[in-house]
């Protein structure tokens, strides 16, 4: 196919609800709970002048007119120079920002190439192992029961959320996940102490001598990473902590800038990095910071995209990375299953019962949209 193939719109299609399922008090936010439903929410389409259309993300509509001022009559291939274009053009509004449109650019290339977009980025990873990403902070208990029960269904890894008070309830939550399953089980930890650009957010605050205690004892648990252990910007605490520990130090889900990552690979702040497409503008920006992962002979895990399309977006970026061990998945069950937020595409992948989940096949992104649930203007 012709390589000079235009763009002719950019539309929000936005999706009906079909139940609401529940809400989850997050551990990095108390207080304020988060919703989960089947259905529902919007997505992003790219229509081009060769029948075909891409799709990512919802957008907010308050940048649709922008973007189509610029993107409109041009080719849907340049996906380098619209990336920085829009970059300044659209303000960067993290979740509902133009990832969205970046991400249909490359579902268009991928089609136009008749090759899903990991393959076309030169991977050849048939499946990838996404890790169970839990949402509430929950108890010991109830976490070893989760974690037993993901075990038996074939689940290779789980993060778990600590935010507690005191550092010894929150290694009571990690060793009793341990001890329910073994040393057969790759266990994650977030402390999400990087949720705020500032000095303040809600819940306890960590300082350095409370990350530092936290990641001996976690080494001693065979924690696999510890993740945003110090605010966001504390890029000389974390490159101290990164080099007083042996275990990997991880983070960077909320920093939008390539320029950040340069200079948390320069100061060494992490031993993984995990960049949000849904921040950073999308996709292009992610395989850039995975080009300097590698360089620096760090590992790369995407922060988790959204829920949806994102989701799979990163599926094919760590599909086509050598350096990318997992997936996020968020999936905290009942309420938190990530098929409830899958449940907008009428063809999503699922994970098997060894802990792996397959590549969409199909061209580009390789997902459809449910058609039952697309809201007709």
């Amino acid at each position: 196919m012709s390589g000079n193939i235009k763009v002719t719109d950019v539309k929000i299609v936005n999706l009906r609800t079909v139940k609401h399922v529940g809400k989850i008090e997050p551990a990095w936010s108390p207080g304020r709970d988060m919703s989960f439903d089947i259905g529902g929410g919007s997505f992003t389409e790219v229509h081009t002048d060769a029948g075909i259309t891409g799709i990512g993300p919802g957008m907010h509509l308050m940048f649709v007119d922008a973007v189509k001022e610029y993107l409109v009559g041009r080719s849907a291939f340049a996906v380098e120079d619209h990336a920085v274009a829009l970059n300044y053009y659209v303000p960067n509004l993290h979740y509902q920002g133009t990832a969205g449109v970046d991400m249909a650019l490359w579902d268009i290339i991928g089609k136009a190439a008749n090759l899903p977009l990991y393959k076309l980025w030169g991977g050849e990873k048939e499946k990838i192992i996404p890790y169970a990403s839990m949402v509430a902070l929950s108890t010991p208990e109830e976490r070893a029961e989760q974690a037993s029960s993901l075990k038996e269904q074939g689940w290779q890894a789980m993060k778990i959320r600590i935010h507690n008070e005191s550092i010894a309830d929150d290694i009571k939550i990690v060793e009793a996940v341990r001890d329910a399953v073994g040393q057969d089980f790759t266990i994650m930890v977030d402390a999400n102490q990087a949720q705020s650009s500032g000095m303040w957010q809600p819940g306890v605050m960590w300082n350095f001598k409370r990350a530092y205690e936290t990641a001996v004892e976690l080494q001693d648990l065979d924690v696999y990473w510890l993740e945003e252990p110090l605010k966001r910007y504390d890029f000389e605490g974390l490159a101290e902590l990164n080099a007083k520990v042996e275990m990997r130090i991880a983070g960077g889900e909320n920093n939008p800038g390539l320029h950040e990552f340069v200079q948390m690979c320069d100061m060494d702040t992490y031993k993984l990095l995990q960049p949000e497409s849904m921040v950073m503008n999308g996709m292009t920006n992610l395989r850039k910071i995975g080009n300097l992962a590698e360089l620096h002979g760090k590992e790369i895990v995407p922060h988790h995209g959204g829920g949806n399309i994102g989701v799979i977006a990163h599926q094919h970026l760590v599909a086509s990375w050598r350096h990318a061990p997992f997936m996020e998945l968020l999936h905290d069950p009942p309420i938190g299953h990530y098929k409830n937020k899958f449940s907008i595409m009428a063809n999503a992948p699922e994970v098997d019962s060894e802990g792996f989940m397959p590549l969409p096949t199909g061209p580009g992104i390789g997902i459809e949209i449910d058609p039952d649930l697309i809201i007709n203007d």
